[in-house]
């Protein structure tokens, strides 16, 4: 019998391949590989974000060197030119785009910290920006956490010529305080736009 260790390297592994070939968000994907394993509900050897994390590194070393630091690029330069249309907002980019595990499958996730939460939706009304809203848990506050907004919309890339779906986070303004709070290992869970610019940056020259 598989002790737990080696299990939730199976699911991480099998997690990984799901994120990566289908785009899949880390929750959903642990959820998945339980069920394509045979192992039904049980959480005891759910892999951290961390393992799942490091797993899809792997895989997108060994499967997809040649395509997935283009098709980051592509989608860091769109979080960009959205970043700087809302720049009033105060964006930060997070998730697989700013941690450069994403592929041209993943969403673009974007904080805003907003004085009023209804004056990031004003704004893309008034760019003729069609979106729908959402709810997600949000940072946790003395009660707890809380639902915030979450609005998405289809944004056309021209370097993968396809749809990429972004999902606008509407913060507070006092969350930013703790925006740039490092995780275990020391990186930066987000960015703004002049650190991601910085990032595009160093790629750049990495690439010469």
């Amino acid at each position: 019998m598989p002790n737990e260790s080696s299990v939730t390297a199976e699911i991480a592994a099998t997690a990984a391949r799901l994120v990566v070939e289908e785009g899949l968000e880390y929750g959903p994907a642990k959820q998945r590989a339980l069920k394509t394993l045979g192992l039904g509900r049980s959480r005891a050897a759910l892999p951290s974000n961390d393992e799942l994390e490091d797993q899809v590194r792997d895989y997108l070393a060994l499967f997809c060197a040649d395509t997935q630091p283009q098709e980051l690029r592509a989608l860091r330069e769109l979080a960009a030119q959205w970043m700087a249309r809302l720049a009033e907002f105060r964006p930060h980019l997070c998730g697989a785009v700013w941690r450069g595990t994403a592929t041209r499958l993943s969403n673009i996730h974007l904080q805003l910290y907003c004085d009023d939460s209804k004056s990031a939706e004003i704004a893309l009304i008034n760019m003729n920006v069609d979106y729908e809203v959402g709810a997600t848990a949000g940072p946790k506050g003395r009660g707890g956490a809380r639902e915030i907004d979450v609005l998405s919309l289809a944004a056309p890339c021209r370097t993968l010529n396809e749809l990429v779906t972004l999902h606008l986070s509407i913060l507070d303004f006092d969350d930013l305080r703790g925006a740039l709070k490092t995780d275990a290992r020391g990186r930066s869970e987000r960015g703004d736009l002049a650190a991601l610019q910085k990032l595009l940056t160093e790629e750049a020259d990495e690439s010469l």
